[in-house]
């Protein structure tokens, strides 16, 4: 089994990253530098034509999007539990999932750059007050979900990465997220994981390696 994925630094690559390492899957990491817009270089459009990451290549075949690793990485790695066996539940994890990935995300994208959504003088400051609002709106959500909970289930899921990564870029971004106690409690938890240290680790090392070849 040959397993790599394409990962760039604070970004959502970060989930795969921990939910391969928490599976105990062998993998291969091929770090793209964005601020030397490696991931438009004509080798890696090749391969991914969205541009973006993360990116799976498994046995010579390439995967995306956070969701879909998820139920990919559940059916490879059954003993990691990433997703529940219940079949409701398993389905509430998926519906978490696409959330972080399609009602969570998109905002965090529009705060980090706002002038990408709307290019009229004068607009990326509504683009970005709106967008907080709407997280705000969500983090809400979700805080009322993790009230009592450890997890999003009975044990760590692959929802629990997805959401942490949505969650640190909401604090990277500049939101505030003193209101949301469980959802705070969460991300504590999770820093405090192996799979999540060893991320953080190879993260600032990885910021570093660019720097230095900058």
């Amino acid at each position: 089994m040959d397993i790599a994925l394409y990962y760039a630094p604070t970004t959502c690559a970060l989930v795969p990253y921990i939910n391969l390492t928490e599976a105990g899957a062998e993998f291969e990491v091929r770090p793209l530098n964005f601020r030397t817009q490696q991931h438009f270089s004509p080798e890696y459009l090749k391969i991914n034509p969205k541009h973006k990451v993360p990116l799976l290549v498994f046995d010579g075949k390439t995967l995306s999007e956070n969701p879909a690793m998820a139920v990919w990485m559940n059916h490879q790695f059954p003993a990691a539990k990433l997703l529940p066996s219940d079949p409701w539940e398993y389905a509430q994890a998926v519906s978490i999932l696409a959330w972080s990935s399609a009602g969570i995300h998109p905002y965090l994208r529009n705060i980090n750059g706002p002038a990408k959504v709307c290019d009229v003088p004068g607009a990326e400051e509504r683009v970005v007050h709106f967008s907080k609002e709407h997280l705000h709106e969500v983090f809400g959500i979700a805080d009322s979900m993790l009230d009592g909970r450890e997890f999003f289930f009975d044990h760590f899921t692959a929802p629990d990465t997805h959401f942490f990564w949505c969650f640190r870029r909401g604090g990277q971004l500049g939101v505030d997220l003193s209101p949301f106690k469980h959802c705070q409690a969460h991300f504590d938890r999770m820093q405090q994981r192996p799979s999540v240290q060893k991320l953080l680790a190879f993260e600032k090392q990885t910021l570093e390696n660019f720097a230095k070849a900058a």
